[in-house]
Parts: C-alpha cells; sequence; structure tokens
C-alpha cells in the first residue's frame, strides 16, 4: 500500500497512452443514467405511437379466436399445436416491435457514449470479486455511499413529481366511474404518457449533470503523478541514457567503417591537424570524386595516420579541408561548387612535372 502514489500526488493529465490502455482494459466513462432515460422515452414512444394500434389489432386476433372458437377441432395433438401457434403468432406481433424499439434506444445510449469494446479483462476470474474485504469495501465505500445518495435523490424527486401529476389527475379519475368502461384504457393511457412526458423531461437534467460528472471523475482517476510521466516517457521512447550509448556504439561502428576505406581512397585534403577529409576517385571511371571518409581532432589525425601508412598522398590545404568536411556527408560524391578545387589537387597529385605542381598551387 506504501507505494500506491497519493491522489494529490497525481496533479498531470492522463497521457495518449494512459487513455487508451483504459479503453483497452474496458474504463470507459459511462453514466447509468443515460440507459434509464433512454429507456423511459423508449417506453414514452411505444405508448404514445405504438400502443394503441398494437392493442387494437391483438384485441381484434383474440375477438376473432374466441368468436369463432366452435370451429377449432381439438381433438389431436396437432390442432391444439395449431391453436397455441395462433395465439403465439397474434402476441408475437404485439410484443415484437415493442421489445425491439426498447432495445435500440438502450443500445443507442450505450454506444452514443463509448464505441462497442470486446474487452476480456472484465470477464476474466478474480478471486478479488469473491472476497468478503473486497466484497464489503465496494458496498460501504465512499463511491457506493455517492451512489445510494443519487438514487435516493433521483427516487425523492421522481417520487415528488408522480405524486403531484397523479395528484392533479385525481377529479378525471372519479369522473372515469360514471362514463362508459370502454373510455377507461384511453384515459389511463393518457394519464401515463403524461407522467412519462414529465419525468423525460425532468431527468434530461439529472442525466446532463450525471455525463458530465462521470466523465469528468473518469479523468480525474486517471490523472498521473510527475514520477508516471516519465517513466511511461521512458518505456515509450528508451531511457535516455540506453539511448545516449546505443548512438555512441552506432557512431563507433560507422567511425570504424569508415577509417577501414582510407587506405582504398585517392587522397586526404587536411589542414595540419583538425579536419582530415578523404576523397576517392577513378579516373577510369569518370564521374565525380566521393568522399569515403571524414573527421575532427583525433578522427583527423587517424585518417592521417592511416593514410601515410597506405601511402595515401595528404595534401594540406586548410579552407577546402573545413569546406569540404561541412558541406559533403559520408559515401556522398562531391558537388559542381568543389569540381574545380579538387581537380587541381588531383592534377597535382597524378602530375609529375613540377610545374604543373607550382601551377597547382596558388589556386589554394
Amino acid at each position: 500500500m506504501a507505494d500506491q502514489p497519493d491522489s494529490s500526488e497525481k496533479t498531470e493529465d492522463a497521457t495518449p497512452k494512459k487513455i487508451e490502455d483504459s479503453l483497452k482494459k474496458g474504463q470507459t466513462p459511462f453514466s447509468k443514467e443515460a440507459p434509464a432515460f433512454a429507456s423511459l422515452l423508449g417506453i414514452l414512444t411505444v405508448l404514445g405511437v405504438m400502443v394503441s394500434d398494437q392493442t387494437r389489432d391483438l384485441m381484434a386476433a383474440m375477438s376473432r379466436l374466441m368468436d369463432n372458437a366452435a370451429s377449432y377441432d381439438l381433438g389431436q395433438g396437432a390442432d391444439v399445436t395449431a391453436l397455441f401457434l395462433d395465439v403465439y403468432r397474434s402476441a408475437a406481433i404485439f410484443v415484437l416491435p415493442i421489445v425491439t424499439l426498447l432495445a435500440v434506444f438502450g443500445l443507442a445510449a450505450g454506444f452514443a457514449q463509448s464505441s462497442p469494446r470486446i474487452v476480456g479483462e472484465r470477464v476474466r476470474p478474480k478471486l478479488e470479486r469473491i472476497s468478503i474485504k473486497s466484497g464489503a469495501k465496494r458496498i460501504f465505500g465512499s463511491q457506493s455511499v455517492v451512489e445510494f445518495l443519487r438514487s435516493l435523490f433521483k427516487f425523492a424527486m421522481i417520487g415528488s413529481i408522480a405524486f403531484l401529476l397523479l395528484r392533479s389527475e385525481v377529479p378525471m379519475v372519479i369522473r372515469a366511474v360514471f362514463v362508459d368502461p370502454t373510455l377507461l384504457p384511453s384515459q389511463i393511457l393518457s394519464i401515463s404518457i403524461r407522467l412519462l412526458s414529465t419525468i423525460c423531461a425532468a431527468t434530461i437534467i439529472l442525466v446532463a449533470a450525471d455525463l458530465t460528472w462521470t466523465r469528468m471523475k473518469w479523468r480525474r482517476d486517471l490523472k498521473m503523478t510527475r514520477r508516471e510521466v516519465k517513466d511511461e516517457l521512458k518505456q515509450s521512447e528508451g531511457d535516455p541514457i540506453l539511448k545516449a550509448r546505443m548512438r555512441s556504439a552506432q557512431k563507433d561502428r560507422s567511425r570504424r567503417r569508415m577509417l577501414t576505406a582510407v587506405p582504398q581512397s585517392t587522397v586526404v585534403i587536411a589542414n595540419p591537424t583538425h579536419y582530415a577529409v578523404a576523397l576517392a576517385y577513378q579516373r577510369a571511371a569518370g564521374g565525380a570524386p566521393k568522399v569515403v571518409a571524414k573527421g575532427v581532432d583525433a578522427v583527423a589525425l587517424k585518417i592521417r595516420e592511416l593514410a601515410e601508412g597506405a601511402e595515401v598522398p595528404v595534401v594540406e590545404n586548410p579552407p577546402l579541408a573545413r569546406a569540404l568536411y561541412y558541406a559533403v556527408e559520408v559515401d556522398r560524391f562531391i558537388p559542381e561548387d568543389f569540381y574545380r578545387a579538387v581537380a587541381q589537387v588531383l592534377y597535382y597529385i597524378y602530375s609529375k612535372d613540377g610545374d604543373a605542381a607550382a601551377a597547382a598551387r596558388p589556386a589554394f
């Protein structure tokens, strides 16, 4: 328990990864009031639109059955089955549209809050679900107290609305005793529709408040401490120390691979100690010279050492060495801006004539 962070330390908003993990576990903001409101709205729709016609059709079917009762021969089991199927078909025609409409309202209320997901974590057996201690904590915890008070408030509000509405309908109920009994169902239906309409109108405020509270609580529960944010960043992007070591290892491998190309280069252009650029050029193949290795300070000295050991010419030209180092990457051909200067260096190397060498120097 000591390892659990205090709620006061959770000051950072949840990261996208934390939210995505929560959704994968089925921990979504879900208001229980929305499906209840959808059910009331569905019942109101059924009473106002479907019940009258559906009841009339059912009563007509039952009347035909009663009027033609003598025509049914019940001497065999097949006859009883046929009668049962007629009754079942009439009842199904009455009930099925109502049940379908209520299901559609309930599903719409659920899908509107969060997209459907198959979450195995929610149905996986857990010992804490049968633990007496965990059960008592769920029943008597602060969350359960809040749920109880909210249910009590909702019951009191709906009960008060129903009481006030039904009290106003008492005179009509008394008058119904002295009118045609066939009008009683329509009067009851009218009272039911007005009652449900009033409850739905009052429940809208409760549903809106519960939706807002549910999402705020979900966001608050997902808040993270600064340490958790840093740990998640390390997991997603890698440990900075480990990444630095990996970059260093990659640079070492790249440097060693680059230095192995120095003995096969054509010329190394350098200043005395700080910069060195090794170029490879094949006169027979043509094309532009390619930078096969470059470096500064210790790497530059290593390039010069390898070049001298392999008898590769080293030409000291500080401006050209610095320009090539910053302008051209390894394993890239030099751009046209360097053609003339590099050509003079290559001419100096290939030429055995001292005049040509003397002619090459002033260009530097």
